[in-house]
This record gives structure tokens, C-alpha cells and sequence, in this order.
């Protein structure tokens, strides 16, 4: 069974991570995720759920105006393959979600290590950093070292990697 929102509390409270989180109607895009953008500070995050040819699998976590170049992406991610998306019950056996509710913290659910957490550098420069509560009607706000301690204590090392390219090098 995927963890809860109260499991995923717990497991921030027993690292010492606080968060502060908004709820609101579901919300399966960014497009209607951005309506509340004036209620909730800092970095808001797109998330792609990956795999390759050699089923290898990855979330890459992205700011939400990133753009994504999909048939490059596997030469910088260190995919096998060119990479296409991942299928729902993958998404679902391997990070507890369900499509529109895609979130880094899903790697809470990972505990065979089955999917490669990748983080674009662009992204972590904010200082706080908004991602789904492992379900897609609310929001919360994470400090960008508390992330990466949550992501570390989950036993997901993340990358770090330009993958924002609307960014010049």
C-alpha cells in the first residue's frame, strides 16, 4: 500500500523537515496548477515520470516553465535509451501515485529503489520548493535542503542536472 499524507508528515517530522501545505480542488496540469499561484510562494515543480528501453526508470523534477527536450533527455539523465513515459502502473507500483498527481515526493513509496530521481540545477536555486503531497489536491512548500535530505533519507541520491533548456548554457 502507498504511504499516506499523514505517513509522508510523519516521515518529515522524524527528519526534522517542516512543510507547510495548501489544500485545493484537484488540479491535473500545470496549467491549472499555475491559478494558484498567487497563494502559494516559491518554485512549483513539473514532474516527468520516465523510462527507458531497458525499463529503467525515472523522475525528473523540473520547474514548472522548464522546458523539456524529451528526445535529448536520455544522454543527460544516463538513460539506456531514448526515454518515453512511464507507464501508469509503474507509476502507481513504484511511487504510490496516479498520473496528474506525479510529485518527488513519491519516492517516499520506493523502497526498491526502482526509479532514478533527477533534479534540474535551475530548480533547486529557489529556496523553497513546491511539489503534491503524493495526491494532486494540495500543494506543499519544502525548503530546497529539507528536499534534498527527504530525497537522501529515502535512499535516492538525487542528480543534479541542467535540463531546463530554455536556459542558456
Amino acid at each position: 500500500m502507498p504511504k499516506t499524507f499523514d505517513e509522508l508528515l510523519q516521515f518529515l517530522d522524524d527528519l526534522n523537515i517542516e512543510i507547510s501545505t495548501i489544500r485545493h480542488a484537484p488540479v491535473f496540469t500545470v496549467g491549472e496548477a499555475q491559478d494558484l499561484r498567487g497563494q502559494i510562494p516559491g518554485a512549483h515543480t513539473k514532474n516527468l515520470f520516465l523510462k527507458d528501453k531497458k525499463d529503467n526508470f525515472f523522475l525528473v523534477t523540473v520547474d514548472e516553465e522548464a522546458e523539456v527536450d524529451l528526445k535529448t533527455i536520455h544522454s543527460k539523465i544516463g538513460a539506456a535509451s531514448r526515454v518515453s513515459f512511464g507507464k501508469p502502473e509503474k507509476l502507481l507500483e513504484y511511487l504510490g501515485l496516479v498520473p496528474g498527481a506525479v510529485s518527488v515526493f513519491g519516492v517516499i513509496n520506493d523502497a526498491q529503489h526502482q526509479v532514478r530521481v533527477v533534479l534540474d540545477e535551475g530548480l533547486i536555486q529557489h529556496d523553497t520548493i513546491n511539489a503534491h503531497p503524493l495526491s494532486n489536491d494540495a500543494t506543499s512548500s519544502i525548503g530546497r535542503d529539507d528536499l534534498l535530505t527527504f530525497l537522501r533519507a529515502t535512499g535516492h541520491d538525487p542528480l543534479i542536472l541542467k535540463i531546463d533548456g530554455s536556459v542558456p548554457n
